[in-house]
């Protein structure tokens, strides 16, 4: 039978095992406008905290190595380990605004999505270095969609660094009359005011952006009709196959219960529909059944039974309630003690009388 279309549609939610899958392979939904915004911030508290404090700092150590400069050996290796202790320095001074940019990198990840570790974006696949296959990356509809995404990020942080400097036009053309101590307070004021009014609106464009990206990556992650079924499939087993199992399971114990007849003292029947065979010995709490059976199955278990000579005891009430009642191997219920009682003492006077050890 053909397969509709419909059936190649992304209807159906993604399950946990596709989820799952996806999360292995490194797929999960994440905003770069999230990882920029965490960027953003962690770079504005950095300049208003620590700017004054990183060019004290560096201010110190340049003039300590510049009014030092005619001391400073200029031997190849006594100048590598001015420049080594140059940079160490510089790293030293550095090394917390540094460990802020890389926190808020692993931040921005993190409120996305939880720690990921997966090779599968870094194997090496053809479809990253065919030229056709990049083509259509360039021109797909997400890398369109991202083009304008960003031109248009652009224009609106554009137009507010503008809005916020365009008034203080007149302060910037002042600032080269300015005092050399005055300069950094008053840049450092006007950067704060732009780096917070870009963060505010990296805010809304990060916020939507998620949802977005949150949107497109679930959209991807539904299933078609078909999917669901060949993982239903692949989970459970198919049908068939289960169903070809469940019958070798079912002739199995069948087969087992058949070689247990022979140790039956006595065959209650109904008489052709129900058998039941029980077996009893001295010392046994009560009688166990160890075969039971309907129809063929019942027919089959008289069969064995006259082959063995075991007793065949027609009972229709009692074959019905023990081939409802008990279930192979297990004993009797005890309701039923009263009547097997008798029937199996009836076997036994038999047994007297004939002088057989399993009379018909």
């Amino acid at each position: 039978m053909a397969e509709s279309p419909e059936q190649h549609e992304k209807t159906e939610e993604p399950s946990q095992k596709k989820l799952d899958d996806a999360l292995k392979k490194g797929d999960v939904a994440k905003s770069q406008e999230v990882n920029s915004w965490f960027m953003m911030v962690a770079a504005t508290l950095m300049i208003m905290i620590f700017s004054g404090d990183i060019a004290s700092s560096l201010a110190g150590l340049l003039k300590s190595f510049l009014g030092q400069a005619h001391d400073m050996p200029t031997t190849g290796s006594s100048l590598r380990e001015l420049f080594r202790m140059l940079a160490m320095s510089i790293l030293a001074i550095l090394a917390l605004p540094l460990m802020m940019l890389i926190a808020a990198g692993l931040g921005g990840n993190l409120v996305q999505h939880k720690m990921l570790v997966s090779l599968e974006p870094v194997k090496p696949k053809w479809s990253k270095i065919s030229p056709l296959a990049g083509f259509k990356r360039l021109f797909s509809p997400t890398s369109l969609v991202n083009f304008a995404k960003g031109i248009a990020k652009l224009l609106i942080v554009g137009a507010v660094i503008t809005a916020i400097i365009w008034p203080k036009r007149d302060k910037l053309d002042a600032l080269i009359f300015m005092e050399v101590s005055s300069i950094l307070p008053e840049t450092l004021s006007i950067s704060g005011q732009v780096l917070i009014g870009v963060v505010a609106i990296l805010s809304i464009v990060a916020a939507l952006d998620f949802a977005w990206q949150r949107h497109t990556w679930w959209e991807k992650q539904k299933m078609t009709i078909k999917e669901v079924r060949d993982e239903h499939k692949q989970m459970e087993g198919d049908p068939q196959v289960r169903a070809k199992i469940r019958q070798v399971r079912i002739e199995r114990g069948r087969k087992r219960m058949m070689q247990n007849v022979p140790r039956a003292a006595v065959v209650i029947t109904n008489p052709t529909h129900f058998s039941i065979a029980l077996e009893y010995e001295a010392g046994m709490n009560a009688p166990v059944c160890v075969a039971k059976g309907q129809d063929s199955i019942a027919l089959k278990i008289r069969e064995i039974a006259e082959e063995n000579g075991i007793p065949l005891v027609e009972n229709p009430p009692l074959a019905r309630a023990l081939y409802a009642g008990v279930e192979v191997e297990d004993e009797i219920p005890a309701e039923h003690y009263k009547a097997v009682a008798e029937v199996i003492g009836y076997v036994m006077r038999l047994r007297r009388q004939l002088g057989q050890g399993k009379p018909h």
